[in-house]
């Protein structure tokens, strides 16, 4: 058995793992601000609880950890606020309208493709969103993303093709149901 993890540990392992958490609260929770609260308070969990882990998948402990405090400010959100928009960096709006047109163009055009998928992916439902960014852009394996959701490995994985789903078909946009006008 495994001694129990010291306040020093869990500082290096939160540390280590800070921006996987951060990335995950942001996708989570919609916006920076909240994020960052997020993590701070799986901080100080991670920390009270530093005990109780004795090893295994550090990643994993502390995306769970993450993760739990997201869903708890979530629970504590109106439902229109699940859905707002994401926020945006007037410094990060000035830097893409800086440089040649061509330039310009291209960045308002890649930010423009990145706020759709923003929006998509806000627009699905928790479950199938934690999913895919534990997947999709923190690159977890199904086994780190069944310990972290706390689920079955068949979970992950039916979650993962229908959050795919849901997320192409909220990319597509609004479909005519027939040619035929049926």
């Amino acid at each position: 058995m495994t001694a129990p993890a010291t306040s020093a540990v869990i500082g290096e392992l939160a540390q280590r793992h800070l921006d996987a958490g951060y990335n995950l609260g942001r996708w989570l929770l919609g916006n920076e601000q909240d994020a960052a609260d997020a993590v701070h308070d799986a901080f100080v969990r991670a920390l009270r609880s530093a005990h109780t882990w004795a090893g295994g998948n550090a990643r994993a402990w502390w995306l769970a950890i993450v993760r739990n405090c997201c869903l708890a400010r979530l629970g504590a959100r109106s439902h229109d606020a699940l859905h707002g928009a994401v926020d945006v960096d007037a410094a990060q709006a000035a830097e893409a309208l800086s440089g040649p047109p061509d330039e310009v163009e291209r960045k308002v055009e890649a930010d423009q493709r990145r706020a759709l998928l923003e929006r998509a992916l806000h627009g699905l439902p928790v479950e199938f969103r934690e999913t895919l960014v534990l997947r999709e852009i923190e690159d977890l394996s199904y086994r780190e993303i069944a310990d972290v959701l706390g689920v079955p490995i068949g979970t992950v994985m039916s979650r993962l093709a229908r959050g795919r789903a849901l997320l192409q078909r909220a990319l597509a946009g609004p479909t005519k149901e027939s040619d035929h006008g049926l």
